[in-house]
């Protein structure tokens, strides 16, 4: 995994409307804590923070007026409608720390045939990693798989140096028999006739 440098400033005023100017001059309001410090409040620049954050578990390389941390997003607000980041919260980290994060989990290849679906029951699973090297996703190969079939988290192959903090018996994957949709009854047949 690589690192995203961005450049951060510490930040002063604090409220509704200071968060509000910051956003507009296309900055985002942030507070990074861990390891004991305090916490310290500083923007990021929109824009590089939006294209850093489209990796999961993306690790930022911050230059606080001179200061470089390490960082990984803790938790991020968006605008509800926009879409745009309101609030990030960043956990400073250090090489060769364990962290732990949740992954995405993707499913590919095919069900067995018979229209089944595929439900995902955990969309992500938590894992204790290395903090510079946090894995982005794991994939699990549905191939085949019949109805009534189920993956659990035990079942699926993690990245190296990851390991499972999520329960191991928790259903991760199950695939679904498809339902055949019933046959109206002859009064509704005859109703939608009429009409």
């Amino acid at each position: 995994m690589s690192e995203v440098k961005l450049a951060a400033s510490v930040r002063t005023e604090f409220g509704k409307g200071a968060a509000r100017s910051i956003r507009r001059a296309a900055q985002v309001p942030a507070v990074v804590y861990g390891h004991g410090s305090e916490p310290a409040h500083i923007t990021l620049p929109a824009h590089d923070l939006g294209l850093a954050l489209r990796t999961p578990n993306v690790l930022l390389s911050l230059d606080i007026e001179g200061k470089n941390e390490l960082a990984i997003p803790k938790a991020v607000q968006r605008d509800a409608i926009k879409g745009f980041l309101i609030h990030v919260d960043l956990l400073l980290v250090k090489r060769g720390e364990k962290v732990t994060v949740e992954i995405p989990v993707q499913a590919e290849g095919e069900l067995a045939a018979g229209g089944n679906l595929l439900e995902h029951v955990l969309g992500t699973l938590s894992v204790e990693a290395e903090a510079t090297h946090l894995p982005e996703a794991v994939t699990v190969s549905v191939e085949g798989l019949e109805a009534g079939a189920s993956v659990l988290a035990k079942d699926i192959t993690l990245p190296k140096g990851a390991t499972l903090v999520t329960d191991a018996d928790a259903v991760v994957l199950q695939v679904l028999a498809a339902q055949a949709e019933e046959p109206a009854a002859e009064g509704e047949a005859a109703e939608g006739a009429e009409a």
